[in-house]
């Protein structure tokens, strides 16, 4: 599941990558920083490829997940040793 093919699907389901971090409220940086690693977790990949299979049939799948009740990814930062953390220890 490389990066590139993650784009792809993004921009086949008419998204910006940070139109679809906000759209599954995830951390924008989060799935920005996915590049560098060059690929991208199976979950992410999988949501990216059924998003973009529903718009290519004119399936309005924004709307669906607009009004599910999703909890926003907690941010991550790094502690004084450099280990991350959630910010809401």
């Amino acid at each position: 599941m490389t990066y590139d093919d993650f784009k792809k699907n993004i921009k086949g389901a008419n998204l910006t990558l940070r139109e679809f971090a906000d759209l599954i409220k995830a951390n924008r940086n989060s799935i920005t920083n996915l590049s560098s690693q060059g690929s991208v977790p199976k979950n992410l990949y999988i949501i990216s490829a059924l998003l973009a299979e529903l718009s290519y049939h004119n399936i309005d799948y924004k709307k669906v997940l607009e009004q599910m009740d999703i909890e926003p990814q907690k941010a991550r930062v790094k502690n004084t040793f450099g280990e991350k953390k959630d910010t809401h220890e």
